[in-house]
């Protein structure tokens, strides 16, 4: 049998045949872009052809980053005591059927654990990489340890173990090189500490959640608030809140109840195919593309209502990312939901319900094709097909007689989470199924296409539908209507929402919850749920492409490919990926630059930067920020504008004397543009940044201050006495 192999990043080990891990998602090989030889790590030529690995063919195990993770601190209670009274080889054997079983649950929902201590176990969820529902994760794993405790429980009588967890999300700073299984610490920062502090605090048998994870999870896990904990450390108690249950399956979201807006198009879209579907009797395959939180699940369950009114049989299903899945899961649901089975059902009683609707569907084969239907959605029955091919016509034929019977819609939620069995299945169907009035609708985001970048091709009916983000005007109407059913001034903040979320429904949503719930201003700290699906999407990224795109985040909004070169070892690969940053939808290169003979780039959507920006720890930030500074006074006339993000740069970059100086500058060229309370504010930023020592520059600076302030005050004058002799008052921007 093959020796398993450890992943170099969080040291899982994983099976021969693998070349991602499974628990991090870190590269285990090398794939020559030549010949296609797989090679081990460490390798920096292809052990078959001699090509080179460029550097960034695998992404870093080194550095430090700033992430938002959820951590989890599970302690078995009162077990040292127990302890005494065993044999210590009585004692490891438990603890090591007991480690066993928690890192069981924990690496099933994408955990990694950091480290066992004594009886105790912490985990952490979003690093070394995110997922976009890390909380919920943390969450379900927490709540499926304590069933599995429970379960040890019940299969040995002489067993009462009792475990108190506690799961807290918050910032964190990340080291991506930690070996944890040599007990390098992977994460550091206060929620590391919060969490430990709530686990103490738990009654044994129970689960505390922080504030944090629990606003990012509400929406999926049920909850019982707490009394508040008093934390050592911290000046007000720590709100606690006790999970539950998981109700829906995972990522699964409680519908809004505010109306659909701004995708009157793409339904009349749907609906029209649907309509020429049914008319020709021709089978249609379409997929709704679009980014986490874009609307693809809500545009899908409208179109099914108006569908199901019109006589049409829908039926969904959805891949999940961890869990309690099959192979085919989604197809498993909509077979179970034609044969009215439950998960609850013994497999007798499941399979019995199966064969019954064959027979009522008059299937040919009978039993042998209920059969199939049952190993294909891993019902656990004995047997096996002879080949995938068998498997697949008994699903073909299922779906049918099941379109020919009425007309069906088979909706298939997430299926860039399905593995690539289930996408062959959907691409058989579509193509050998005909003359039956039969749609297969499938949502995914824009990863699906990296993954099977042929998706769809050569079907004789396929449409890709993709979901832009809302228009202006739709996006500030759901914030007004989000806000006021929570009953805020939906008119006071529906312009920063929609400006904030730039058209993505989502996260107008977490944005108004976030205001609702914390009272605060919503030019704040981003959401956590935003940050965490959109960290998911940076990190999956190759590795040389995620760090161009996370310098491209100091320079700011728009950025310059000679911005980035400063700062790049490897420029000439940096034209290759921003090529390729752009057609993953992240940056857009501008038809015009400000800087001539430079490219200028942006950014698709400023919390794309934001996030990035977010990610890199304060020294790298600085180091980032020296350099674009450098660059613009080598590429840049002196000039207001230039100015004032020169003075930005140097001074996130801690030069303070260098920011001062610009700041003046920019101030100068302010107050002659008649922009004198723009002046006043520059003045102000200055003075702020000069030491109490230097008094000298101090009181240059308050004297240009003060002279911009009383011409501030003569500005009206300036403007009346103008507008009386006829000509254009002076105001900001014109001298």
């Amino acid at each position: 049998m093959a020796e398993r192999q450890r992943c170099p990043q969080c040291g899982t080990e994983n099976d021969p045949a693998q070349r991602y891990c499974g628990s991090c998602g870190a590269q285990l090989a090398l794939i020559c872009p030549v010949c296609g030889e797989i090679s081990p790590l460490g390798f920096k030529f292809c052990g078959k052809c001699g090509t080179g690995f460029k550097l960034g063919s695998f992404p870093e195990t080194a550095g430090e980053e700033r992430r938002v993770v959820t951590v989890l601190f599970a302690d078995l209670v009162g077990f040292t005591a127990r302890a005494e009274q065993l044999d210590p080889e009585d004692v490891r054997a438990l603890l090591t059927s007991y480690y066993t079983r928690l890192r069981t649950e924990i690496e099933s929902f994408g955990g990694t654990v950091e480290k066992f201590i004594g009886d105790a176990v912490m985990a952490v969820f979003g690093a070394p990489v995110a997922h976009g529902d890390d909380p919920e994760r943390a969450v379900r794993a927490a709540l499926a340890i304590q069933d599995a405790v429970g379960q040890m429980n019940d299969a040995d009588s002489d067993l009462d173990l009792q475990v108190r967890i506690a799961v807290n999300t918050g910032e964190a700073l990340v080291s991506l090189g930690a070996k944890t299984n040599e007990g390098e610490a992977l994460v550091a920062g206060d929620v590391v500490n919060t969490a430990a502090r709530l686990q103490a605090s738990a009654a044994p048998g129970s689960i505390v959640v922080g504030e944090e994870t629990r606003r990012s999870t509400k929406s999926t896990i049920e909850y019982r608030a707490v009394d508040p904990v008093v934390v050592k450390g911290k000046r007000d108690p720590v709100p606690a809140w006790v999970p539950l249950s998981a109700p829906g399956s995972p990522g699964e979201r409680t519908a809004k109840r505010v109306p659909m807006l701004g995708r009157q198009h793409e339904l009349a879209l749907l609906h029209g195919m649907w309509e020429r579907t049914m008319g020709e009797g021709r089978p249609h395959l379409v997929t709704i593309f679009g980014p986490a939180g874009i609307g693809k699940t809500r545009l899908a369950s409208e179109f099914g209502e108006l569908a199901a009114g019109e006589g049409a049989r829908v039926i969904r299903g959805r891949s999940v990312p961890y869990g309690g899945s099959t192979a085919y899961g989604a197809f498993a649901q909509h077979v179970k939901q034609c044969a009215g089975m439950f998960d609850s059902d013994p497999v007798p009683v499941a399979h019995e319900k199966l064969e019954q609707a064959v027979a009522r569907l008059g299937l040919a084969g009978g039993n042998e094709t209920a059969n199939h239907l049952a190993i294909l959605i891993g019902l656990g029955v004995d047997g096996a097909a002879a080949d995938r091919q068998t498997l697949f016509f008994s699903a073909r034929q299922l779906v049918e007689v099941m379109a020919r019977e009425q007309p069906t819609i088979l909706v298939f939620e997430d299926i860039h989470w399905a593995d690539s069995g289930m996408l062959d299945l959907l691409e058989m169907l579509a193509s050998r199924i005909h003359d039956v009035p039969l749609l297969l609708l499938t949502l995914a985001r824009p990863d699906l296409l990296s993954a099977r970048p042929g998706w769809g091709g050569g079907l004789p009916a396929y449409t890709a539908l993709p979901l832009e983000p809302l228009r202006e005007e739709d996006a500030r109407e759901l914030a007004a209507r989000l806000l006021a059913e929570a009953g805020e001034d939906g008119a006071r903040y529906a312009a920063n929402f929609a400006e904030a979320a730039e058209g993505n429904p989502l996260f107008i949503e977490e944005l108004a919850a976030s205001l609702v719930e914390r009272a605060t201003h919503p030019t704040g700290q981003l959401p956590t749920s935003i940050r965490s699906i959109i960290s998911a999407r940076l990190d999956v990224l190759p590795a040389a492409e995620r760090a161009t795109l996370l310098d491209a985040s100091v320079v700011g909004k728009i950025f310059w490919r000679g911005a980035l070169a400063t700062m790049d070892s490897d420029g000439d690969a940096l034209a290759e990926r921003l090529d390729s940053l752009e057609g993953r939808d992240l940056i857009r290169r501008e038809p015009v630059s400000r800087i001539q003979g430079d490219q200028q780039f942006s950014f698709k959507h400023v919390l794309i930067r934001d996030v990035a920006y977010a990610t890199l720890p304060r020294p790298k930030r600085r180091e980032r920020h020296a350099a674009v500074a450098r660059y613009l006074e080598e590429a840049t006339a002196e000039i207001a504008q230039t100015a004032e993000a020169l003075a930005y740069h140097w001074r996130e970059a801690g030069d303070n004397e260098r920011a001062v100086r610009h700041l003046l500058a920019a101030a100068e060229h302010a107050g002659r543009g008649w922009a004198k309370d723009h002046a006043v504010a520059l003045y102000k930023e200055a003075l702020a940044l000069v030491p109490e020592s230097d008094r000298q520059r101090r009181l240059e600076v308050v004297r240009k201050q003060a002279v911009a302030i009383q011409t501030m005050w003569h500005v009206p004058d300036a403007e009346s006495l103008a507008r009386q002799a006829g000509g254009n008052p002076p105001g900001p921007g014109k001298s």
